[in-house]
């Protein structure tokens, strides 16, 4: 007789496109930061479901708020108006300093319209030519065809080339090369304040101050890409801050919905300025029930979510040390809050994620030899350090 799980597998494997590579879990129920397989097994969550489920799993406040809502109203589309669209546009100005947002469904539409939305500044400014965007290597920016044209990796882009024209790649830590790359035909730089695709780098503030210097003297659009490092990850509402940044496009996502989808492009007045009726659209972005989620989540990050990130970041930076200091097969540990990275040597990192399952623990590599921790901002401390003897366990398996 087949088990759930097997059940589950087959049917996927005979129906769904295989595009992704699945763990062998079948992951049915959650509570905070655990979470619980179909067999009954529990895991501690230190991913997150890659940095989305920012409240934790089964958030009673969330859950009652889109109940709530789907007994009213799920969807008008955006040829009405609805009264919570305009709620979480202010509240996103509050906390970034950009006036104006564009509402999607995911980071990598965030992604798109940050583009198009500079290339349209351009082009209403008299210079439609100025079209080119500099972006930096490591990066990755989502998978549609204009943010994977601004993703760095060779794997991601060469099975779909070409891709759109006009970009150009500089190392994150070359002042020189990126001052180099702007010319009077960029439209915009695009960053990570940290990578973390590309292996949880945070941007040093050098090159956070050539990329200022750079866009101040030649006019150049500045887009930050705070869909992972974003909305309180770092124990910041933005890291882009921290780095003295000022964005004139910011792209959001993943945490912002609490784990419903949920995208935001945010632009400065000026960049707004240049956007006219029909310019940009969206189906589903924006509808009620998409912003009664990133209301809930708003609240808990306007309620002291970024000072318990804070502290909770300092706890889990803590314990990666000490884990660290006795493992000869890691190194670097980079990141900020919830936000980690920790270097393996190549033959641990590729055993590292089953190895952790097995020990009750999720966590994620990339990068090749990096293990990303992205935990829910909610996590308790008790689930920190649990979580942690669970992955040096780990550690102790592979190496």
């Amino acid at each position: 007789m087949t088990t759930v799980a097997e059940q589950v597998r087959g049917i996927e494997a005979r129906h769904v496109l295989q595009v992704y590579k699945r763990l062998p879990l079948v992951l049915v129920r959650g509570e905070d930061s655990r979470i619980v397989d179909t067999d009954g097994r529990e895991y501690i969550d230190f991913l997150s479901g890659i940095g989305v489920a920012s409240l934790g799993h089964a958030h009673a406040g969330l859950a009652e708020a889109i109940a709530a809502q789907a007994r009213e109203l799920v969807h008008t589309s955006n040829l009405f108006f609805h009264p919570l669209q305009g709620q979480v546009a202010a509240r996103l100005a509050r906390l970034s300093g950009l006036p104006r947002a564009f509402f999607c469904n995911s980071g990598t539409e965030a992604v798109e319209a940050c583009l198009k939305f500079a290339r349209r500044y351009w082009h209403a400014a008299g210079s439609p030519a100025r079209t080119e965007i500099v972006a930096f290597e490591r990066s990755f920016h989502g998978r549609t065809f204009g943010s994977l044209s601004v993703t760095s990796g060779t794997p991601y882009r060469e099975p779909f080339a070409p891709l759109v024209p006009g970009v150009r790649f500089v190392p994150p830590d070359d002042p020189e090369a990126l001052r180099r790359a702007v010319s009077p035909a960029t439209a915009a730089v695009i960053v990570e304040p940290i990578q973390g695709e590309g292996g949880v780098w945070p941007l040093s503030r050098t090159m956070a101050d050539a990329v200022s210097s750079v866009c101040a003297q030649t006019g150049t659009l500045l887009i930050a890409d705070e869909i992972q490092c974003g909305l309180g990850r770092t124990g910041h509402p933005f890291y882009s801050a921290v780095l003295g940044l000022r964005p004139d496009l910011m792209a959001l996502g993943k945490a912002l919905g609490a784990g419903f989808p949920v995208g935001a492009a945010l632009l400065s007045e000026q960049v707004a300025g240049a956007v006219a009726f029909g310019d940009h659209g969206t189906t589903y972005g924006g509808n009620l029930l998409a912003c009664r989620a990133a209301l809930v989540f708003l609240d808990a990050l306007d309620g002291g979510l970024p000072a318990r990130v804070a502290a909770a970041g300092a706890r889990l930076e803590a314990g990666l040390s000490k884990l660290a200091a006795t493992r000869p097969a890691t190194g670097e540990i980079r990141g900020a809050g919830l936000m980690r990275g920790l270097e393996l040597e190549s033959a641990a990192a590729e055993r590292i994620v089953g190895a952790a399952l097995e020990r009750g623990v999720i966590v994620n590599r990339t990068a090749g030899t990096v293990v990303r921790l992205l935990p829910p901002l909610t996590i308790a401390d008790a689930d920190i350090d649990e979580g942690l003897a669970r992955l040096a366990a780990a550690l102790e398996d592979v190496t």
